[in-house]
C-alpha cells in the first residue's frame, strides 16, 4: 500500500451545459448513443417474462391481463422513469455529476447541519446502492446479449443451441476491446441507436394498427383495477414489469457527460415514444394469438425483416452492455477516490470526451462474471429473475437520498417531501416486494454481489482509517520537523536538484522524507511536499487548484502544495507541478530532472482489536489489488524513489 493521496489531473473542460443548435443536437445523438442502451432494449423481453409459463408464479394469458400488464408497465416507466429520474433526482447533481456517488457526497456536504449519526447511515445506504450497481453491471450485458441472440430461434429454430455459445463469443470480444476505449466506436452508436428506435417504433405501430382498441391501455385505470382488482396476480407480475425500467439509474448516472437537458429531450421525444409503441403492438400481437407470447419482440417484425432485426438488436444490445460496462468502471473510480476502494489503475482513452475511462481490473472481473452467468443460466428469461432485485434496490435507494437531500440542502416543505416520497417508495417498496419473491430463483444473486462489494469497501474504508491514524503517529509532525532542519538539531547535508515526496496532507512528514534524513543524512536543494486533496465535487478549476505553504521559512528551499482535484480527475503529478510559478516555489523546481519519492506501506495483521480477523484478511487482501503508485500518479520511473515501511492493523 503506497504512501498516495487520490488522484490529480490537468483542469479539464466544464460539463455541458445549456445548449442550443448544432452542439445540443449532437450531446442529445451521443447520449442516445450511451444513455438508452439498457433501457432501450427492455423492450426485447419484458413482456415475454412477464408471461413466462415457467415462472414459479406464472401470469395467466388473457386479455384482462394483457391490458393491465401493458398498462401496468407504461405507467411504471411513467412513474419511476419519467417522475423519479427525469423529473426531480437528476436535478439533484454535484457540480452537473449525477448517480449514487454524487448523492453521497451531497449528504457528506450536509453533515455538518444534520445528525451525523443519520447522514452516516444514508452515506452507508447508498454505498450499498454502488453495490447493487456493480451486481447490475454483471447481469446487463448477460441478459441482453442473450435476448438479441434469442432472436435466432425465431428466424431458426435448429439454431437453438447455438445460442449460449454465439452470445459467449460476443461478450468476449466485447470486453477485449475495451482497452482501446469507446472514443472511436461511440460516434456510430448514436446513428445505431437513433435506426434502433425508429425500427422498434415502427413496429410498434404496424401491431397497433392491427388491433387500435390496445391504445386502451393507456388509461391508468387499466394498471390500478388489474393492480387493486388482481392483486394476487399483479403482485408477481411486477417483479417482470420492472424489467421495463431497467437501465433507468443510468440517465441520472452519466448527466455529467452530457448534460440534464439533452438526455431529457432524447428521452421526451424519441426513446419514451419507441419503447411505448413497441409495448403496445406487442400486445396488440399476443391479442391476436396468445400463442405469439414465446417471442412477441421478433414475431411483430415481419419475416423478411426478422434476421435484420436479430442484427439491430445484437448492436443495440451490446452498446446497453457498452454503457453500463462504463458505467461501473465510474463507479469504481469515483468509489476509490472517496475512500471507499484501493486505489486502481485507470486508463482514459479519449483525450476529448470527459468520464471515458478503462479500469482493467473491474474488466477482467466484470468479464469473468457475465461469462459465468451466461452458461449458469443460459436463457434471458432465467436471468431476469435475478435482474430485477438490484434495479429495485438502486432505485428505491436512489430515490430515498434525493428526498432526504431535498429536505436538507434545498429546504424543501417537510409536507411536499412527506407527500412525494410515500407514494414513490410505495411503488418502489411494492416492486421491491415483488422482487423478493423470486428469492429463491435467482433473485439472491444481485443481493449477494450487493453484500460482498459493500463489505470490500466498507472494510477497505475502515481499515484505511486505521492505517491512516497509525501512520501518523509514525510520521511525525511536518512543522516541527522542518524547524529541526532550519536549527540545525537534525543534520543533513544539501544535495543539488529538486526532490519532491508524495504526502497525504501538512501535519505529517513524509516517511520517505523521513527515512532519507536520518538515515542517509542527506536532503535536497528544492524539496517538494506534495499532498493531493480529493474534493466532494467532480472537477476543479485551474485557479483554486494548487495552494503553496512556505512552512514557516520564505528560503529554505522546502515548501508544501496542496493540489485540489475533483473524484473524477486523472492524476498527473508532474503536470501539476508544472503549473506553479518559481515566486511561489522559492527557485524555479527542476521538473525534468527532478526526483520522486514514495513511502511503501506493507500492511500486517495485528492483534489490536480494531477490526475482526476476517475483516483484517480481507482489508489487506484487497491491498494487493492497488495499482502501481508511480504509474497511477504519472510519475518518471527512471526518477522514481520507493521507500518501505509496515503498519499492523
Amino acid at each position: 500500500m503506497a504512501d498516495n493521496g487520490p488522484e490529480a489531473r490537468q483542469p479539464t473542460p466544464g460539463h455541458p451545459g445549456r445548449s442550443t443548435g448544432l452542439a445540443g443536437l449532437a450531446l442529445t445523438i451521443g447520449a442516445l448513443g450511451v444513455v438508452f442502451g439498457d433501457i432501450g432494449t427492455s423492450p426485447i423481453y419484458t413482456l415475454q417474462t412477464v408471461f413466462n409459463p415457467e415462472d414459479p408464479h406464472p401470469v395467466p394469458v388473457s386479455t384482462e391481463n394483457l391490458y393491465g400488464v401493458v398498462s401496468l408497465i407504461f405507467w411504471s416507466v411513467v412513474v419511476i422513469v419519467l417522475v423519479t429520474y427525469v423529473l426531480l433526482a437528476m436535478r439533484a447533481d454535484n457540480d452537473g455529476e449525477g448517480g449514487i456517488m454524487a448523492l453521497i457526497t451531497l449528504l457528506r456536504r450536509s453533515a455538518s447541519q444534520r445528525g451525523r449519526r443519520t447522514t452516516v447511515v444514508l452515506a452507508a445506504l447508498g454505498i450499498f446502492g454502488a453495490s447493487l450497481f456493480f451486481g447490475d453491471s454483471m447481469i446487463t450485458p448477460a441478459i441482453s446479449v442473450l435476448s438479441a441472440v434469442e432472436g435466432l430461434k425465431v428466424v431458426e429454430p435448429s439454431l437453438e443451441d447455438a445460442v449460449v455459445p454465439i452470445t459467449a463469443a460476443i461478450i468476449v470480444v466485447l470486453f477485449l476491446v475495451q482497452r482501446r476505449g469507446t472514443a472511436a466506436v461511440g460516434r456510430v452508436f448514436g446513428p445505431v441507436m437513433i435506426l434502433w428506435f425508429t425500427a422498434i417504433g415502427a413496429c410498434g405501430i404496424s401491431g397497433i394498427a392491427d388491433h387500435p382498441e390496445i391504445l386502451k391501455a393507456l388509461s391508468p385505470s387499466y394498471a390500478l383495477g388489474f393492480l387493486f382488482g388482481h392483486f394476487g396476480t399483479a403482485f408477481f407480475a411486477l417483479a417482470a414489469v420492472v424489467l421495463a425500467v431497467t437501465g433507468a439509474e443510468a440517465l441520472y448516472a452519466d448527466m455529467g457527460h452530457f448534460g440534464r437537458r439533452p438526455i431529457t429531450r432524447g428521452w421526451l421525444f424519441l426513446v419514451f415514444p419507441a419503447c411505448t409503441l413497441s409495448y403496445l403492438g406487442q400486445g396488440a400481437l399476443i391479442l391476436d394469438d396468445p400463442g405469439n407470447i414465446s417471442s412477441p419482440f421478433f414475431l411483430l417484425v415481419p419475416g423478411w425483416g426478422r434476421l435484420a432485426m436479430v442484427v439491430l438488436a445484437t448492436a443495440a444490445t451490446v452498446i446497453a452492455s457498452q454503457a453500463v460496462i462504463t458505467g461501473a468502471y465510474s463507479v469504481a473510480s469515483q468509489a476509490a477516490q472517496l475512500g471507499y476502494l484501493p486505489r486502481l489503475r485507470i486508463a482514459h482513452t479519449s483525450e476529448s470526451t470527459i468520464g471515458q475511462i478503462y479500469v482493467p481490473w473491474i474488466n477482467w472481473l466484470l468479464m469473468v462474471s457475465v461469462l459465468t452467468l451466461v452458461f449458469a443460466f443460459r436463457s434471458s428469461t432465467a436471468l431476469a429473475f435475478a435482474f430485477g432485485m438490484a434495479v429495485t434496490g438502486t432505485i428505491t435507494i436512489t430515490t430515498l437520498l434525493f428526498f432526504y437531500v431535498a429536505r436538507a440542502r434545498w429546504g424543501t416543505p417537510k409536507w411536499l417531501v412527506a407527500v412525494g416520497a410515500a407514494v414513490l417508495l410505495f411503488v418502489d417498496l411494492l416492486f421491491v416486494a415483488a422482487n423478493a419473491t423470486k428469492l429463491l430463483h435467482g433473485a439472491w444473486l444481485p443481493l449477494l454481489i450487493g453484500l460482498t462489494a459493500f463489505t470490500v469497501m466498507t472494510t477497505w474504508q475502515r481499515g484505511r482509517e486505521i492505517v491512516t491514524a497509525e501512520r501518523e503517529r509514525h510520521e511525525g509532525s511536518l512543522r516541527q520537523f522542518v524547524d529541526q532542519l532550519h536549527s540545525g538539531r537534525v543534520r543533513a547535508l544539501k544535495v543539488p536538484g529538486t526532490a519532491v515526496f508524495l504526502n497525504r496532507g501538512k501535519q505529517t512528514t513524509p516517511l520517505a522524507m523521513r527515512a532519507n534524513v536520518e538515515h542517509n543524512h542527506v536532503r535536497h536543494d528544492q524539496v517538494v511536499i506534495l499532498s493531493i486533496r480529493t474534493e466532494t465535487v467532480p472537477r476543479v478549476a485551474a485557479e483554486q487548484r494548487i495552494v503553496v505553504d512556505d512552512l514557516g521559512y520564505a528560503e529554505d528551499g522546502i515548501i508544501h502544495v496542496t493540489a485540489r482535484v475533483g473524484y473524477m480527475e486523472t492524476p498527473d503529478v508532474p503536470g501539476t507541478l508544472a503549473l506553479l510559478e518559481p515566486a511561489d516555489t522559492e527557485g524555479e523546481l527542476q521538473l525534468d530532472q527532478a526526483t520522486y519519492f514514495l513511502s511503501k506501506i506493507e500492511l500486517r495483521r495485528g492483534k489490536e482489536p480494531t477490526m475482526a480477523p476476517w475483516r483484517k484478511r480481507l482489508f489487506v487482501a484487497t491491498s494487493y489489488i492497488t495499482a502501481d503508485a508511480a504509474e497511477y500518479f504519472g510519475l518518471p520511473r527512471d526518477r522514481t524513489v520507493i521507500m518501505g515501511s509496515h503498519i499492523e492493523v
